[in-house]
């Protein structure tokens, strides 16, 4: 059975020595080859990731989670993609809570790196859900403010924007009261804006490996359905829901139609495709960056804040704080397969 000691000298301490997708046990400072995988059930899973990773970082994780009252019995290194750095993967099988995702990213930043915790994770390789937001998640702005631009109301919409998703103001008042600001621009300048749309780096990596291990993506958002459907066709996403924006004479209105895509609206998305497709909870993921995700990530099994606000990062079960999101991989392709 290979071993490897903490307190081998540097030269035989290179981390390469964890293969990569191989579970080894963790005890008093040593690594031995697993004989068994972690059960995905029972435990919480640390994952660091985006990092240069060295045995030091591994010793700082193992403390930095011991002094909140977790064990890490078993530590993985492993690779989702090639489009990534390897990860590693800490178990701790009777971990009773999480520690504050605001904790994580504190002392994650200062060794420069990313760290999140989940429980149950996903299966990469079985069906599974994503429900995405759109705005500053699926694309990297906010579709209203820029509509605002053209009819130089920027300063007063995004300061409205910025209220509805730091969770200080009810969304549906704030949508209306931005649209509200936008009538009387031209139909050709929404054109325009819709075929310009920034992704979201690694988002369209993310949703072709989703589809090819048969997930069903899928959008709600609080923006519109012209960028919306736009993103559908740019990802290849399987269905959309966002707002519709009322048009007179090949202009704004000003008014939205219909009822409103707000919180509430998301979390029903994400529970009518759970049904409809017959998953079971831990297999749905949802992503986005406002408070008005945080109802639609609570109902998933898994919900990741992606460069959200603070109050987002810290309700939310997981966070990508930086970086590309081809990193949500690394919450669903934990080796956990025998």
């Amino acid at each position: 059975m290979s071993q490897m000691n903490m307190a081998q000298p540097a030269a035989e301490q290179a981390l390469h020595s964890l293969t990569l997708n191989t579970w080894f046990d963790y005890k008093e400072g040593s690594f031995t080859s697993a004989q068994t995988i972690p059960d995905k059930t029972v435990g919480l899973f640390s994952i660091a990731f985006a990092g240069d990773f060295e045995l030091k970082h591994v010793t700082s994780i193992i403390d930095f989670l011991k002094t909140h009252a977790l064990k890490v019995t078993a530590v993985c290194q492993y690779q989702p993609d090639l489009g990534l750095a390897p990860a590693l993967c800490f178990y701790s099988p009777e971990a009773e809570q999480k520690i504050n995702p605001l904790a994580l990213r504190d002392f994650a930043n200062t060794l420069d790196f990313q760290l999140v915790q989940v429980t149950t994770p996903p299966n990469l390789y079985e069906p599974g859900l994503l429900v995405m937001d759109m705005d500053s998640t699926a694309i990297t702005i906010e579709c209203i403010d820029e509509i605002a631009r053209l009819a130089d109301v920027y300063d007063d919409v995004a300061s409205v924007t910025a209220l509805a998703m730091a969770g200080k103001l009810d969304f549906s008042e704030s949508l209306n009261q931005r649209v509200a600001k936008l009538a009387g621009i031209e139909q050709s300048l929404i054109e325009d804006l819709k075929n310009t749309l920034p992704l979201m780096p690694g988002i369209k990596a993310l949703c072709q490996i989703l589809k090819q291990h048969n997930w069903y993506l899928a959008i709600a958002s609080g923006g519109f359905v012209p960028f919306a459907e736009r993103v559908q066709q740019l990802i290849n996403l399987d269905e959309v829901h966002a707002n519709v924006l009322e048009f007179a004479n090949d202009k704004l209105t000003g008014k939205v139609s219909g009822a409103i895509v707000d919180a509430q609206q998301k979390a029903v998305v994400l529970e009518t495709l759970q049904q409809k497709l017959g998953l079971a909870n831990t297999q749905t993921v949802a992503i986005g960056d406002g408070a008005n995700d945080l109802l639609m990530m609570e109902k998933a099994g898994l919900g990741v804040a992606v460069h959200g606000k603070p109050k987002v990062v810290e309700q939310a079960q997981a966070a990508i704080c930086q970086g590309s999101l081809l990193q949500l991989l690394y919450m669903l392709a934990i080796p956990l397969n025998k």
